[in-house]
């Protein structure tokens, strides 16, 4: 029996269960699965994601959290001790990059993301300051090394953090990919809620942001749909937490370079984002920001 019909008669013991992979996905592998006529999606946790600052726990939470708001999928399942969750299957297709840039879309996930924002509290933080660090040392306790580029990134990241004065935290996704929508025409739904806590609302806005390469007059539009108008102060505050975005994914890259067992260039995938946020922090538009 391979490892993935193993996993799927473990939650569904005795079943007549169809199984295919789903595409997507570094950390865990997903699985659609059809049960008596009804489709699932069987989400697998990798190999020791709690290093990575994932909680099985928080992501039930979230999961939960986004259906009822009509953002996410439908929790079914939590299968323990493993974490595995099994929500019922979306239809829909992931947008093309410029289709998620367009006013109309850019609308439509920040009200999606507004509505997560003021919703109810869920377990679990999410401080991208703090992850930074916390990857550094997990990946120096792993024997891994880190990249010289830390140190200036993180020089830069206590000046972002000393200048950000930030409301009570939010519920947020922190994990914004393009991978992770799915849209059916009607309803725009958000997966993959794993690094999802309480954090900053701008973690999220600038995450989209710079994920989906929006240029200035798209992260405005961006943030008039989610706010009613763009200010500066809006502007100034997205554009310091894209570089904190690409902080923590290069970090990200980091720690799974010394923990994973995962075939994928995890080196080169933190030098692509340390290369960015330099390009961000040299930007005109990062240093007046920062400045202000």
């Amino acid at each position: 029996m391979s490892a993935f019909a193993a996993e799927v008669e473990r939650v569904w013991p005795g079943r007549d269960a169809q199984f295919e992979v789903l595409g997507g996905g570094i950390t865990n592998h997903n699985l659609k699965v059809t049960v008596d006529g009804e489709a699932f999606v069987l989400r697998v946790a990798g190999k020791d994601t709690a290093l990575l600052g994932i909680d099985r726990t928080v992501e039930l939470a979230a999961t939960r959290a986004a259906a009822a708001l009509g953002i996410g999928p439908e929790v079914v399942r939590f299968v323990e001790p493993e974490g595995w969750l099994v929500t019922r299957f979306v239809e829909g297709t992931i947008p093309a990059l410029d289709r998620m840039r367009e006013p109309g879309m850019l609308g439509r996930v920040a009200d999606a993301l507004r509505a997560f924002h003021d919703g109810v509290a869920i377990p679990g933080s999410f401080d991208s300051f703090r992850v930074v660090e916390s990857y550094r040392q997990t990946a120096l306790d792993r024997g891994g090394s880190i990249p010289d580029a830390f140190d200036g990134a993180h020089e830069v990241a206590g000046k972002i953090e000393a200048s950000r004065l930030t409301d009570a935290p939010a519920p947020c996704h922190n994990d914004l990919l393009n991978a992770n929508f799915l849209d059916d025409g009607e309803h725009l739904r958000i997966v993959d809620w794993e690094y999802a806590g309480m954090g900053d609302p701008f973690f999220d806005l600038a995450n989209f942001s710079i994920n989906h390469e929006l240029d200035a007059a798209a992260s405005a539009a961006l943030l008039a749909a989610y706010f009613g108008e763009a200010q500066e102060v809006h502007e100034r505050a997205l554009e310091l937490m894209r570089f904190m975005s690409d902080f923590r994914e290069a970090m990200w890259g980091v720690v799974q370079s010394a923990v994973s067992e995962l075939d994928f260039d995890f080196t080169g995938y933190a030098a692509e984002h340390f290369a960015r946020l330099e390009r961000t922090a040299a930007s005109p538009a990062f240093v007046a920001a920062l400045d202000a």
